[in-house]
């Protein structure tokens, strides 16, 4: 974990928390601003010991409470660890930095949203958690815009992650754009290589981690989606997608996401920069 200094920080008072969710505004560098993240992490054990951490990317129009209060995330996430499917893991959801209807996890000309999940969210997650430290393994995994946030900045940063999981992926800022009506056209990387999830897939291909996604088949990106499914098998990417009944709504994303926890569960044993 990198050291990174916030000018401020506020957290939940845990006299009012409820099922283990915590709650943290930080100042963030990257942003010039505050930003918000939701966490979770099940219950201290007989000894602390190091936790995995996901990164799980909300979608467009929605903030840091979207995974947990309307999808429900840190109740999966602890009913699969009471069960024994995965071992204990902990859970930040940050907001994207709540620019327009969607951020895109890219950087803008003023504010670095790429840096803020990357490098800050870990960096503030340890500050309320103990058990998150330099050693705890990171995965990430998201929705639709989120989704496209998982793939693009786990394929960028594979010596980072140590897997991917995306949901409903938009899969280019284009895409992003004509699903949102905001102006993106501006942003750096839009129209450009570095504003898709193929291409950092592409350019890391040898050191990915594991990577899986999958859509809903009535869902209005499943062609995108389909479209990077086949742009990877051409190129030969090891990778797993899947297909499943559902739309682009809560109702899959909530079913889903147990298979992402489970899938990401495995990856976090892998050594960083492994090759799959």
């Amino acid at each position: 974990m990198s050291r990174i200094s916030f000018a401020s920080v506020e957290r939940s008072d845990p006299r009012y928390e409820r099922d283990g969710l915590r709650f943290i505004t930080v100042r963030s560098n990257a942003l010039d601003r505050r930003a918000d993240i939701c966490f979770w992490a099940p219950p201290t054990g007989p000894s602390p010991t190091t936790l995995p951490l996901l990164l799980l990317l909300h979608g467009t129009g929605g903030s840091a409470w979207s995974w947990p209060l309307n999808g429900g995330a840190h109740l999966t996430a602890s009913r699969l660890i009471e069960t024994g499917e995965i071992e204990p893991v902990a859970l930040a959801m940050p907001s994207d930095g709540l620019w327009g209807l969607g951020s895109g996890y890219v950087p803008h000309a003023d504010a670095d949203y790429e840096r803020w999940i990357v490098e800050e969210v870990p960096a503030a997650a340890a500050l309320i958690d103990d058990r998150i430290s330099a050693s705890s393994p990171l995965t990430i995994a998201g929705l639709s815009m989120g989704g496209f946030g998982a793939l693009r900045l786990g394929a960028k940063y594979p010596d980072r992650f140590r897997g991917i999981s995306a949901h409903s992926a938009v899969t280019t800022l284009g895409r992003l754009a004509e699903t949102t009506g905001s102006r993106l056209d501006a942003l750096p990387s839009f129209g450009q290589p570095d504003g898709t999830a193929l291409h950092w897939l592409e350019v890391n291909a040898a050191r990915l981690p594991p990577l899986r996604f999958d859509c809903g088949n009535d869902d209005p990106l499943l062609p995108g989606n389909r479209a990077l499914h086949a742009a990877l098998e051409a190129r030969g990417i090891e990778h797993q997608y899947e297909e499943f009944a559902g739309g682009h709504d809560w109702l899959y994303w909530r079913l889903h996401l147990a298979d992402s926890l489970r899938f990401l569960d495995g990856a976090a044993a892998r050594a960083p920069g492994a090759v799959q």
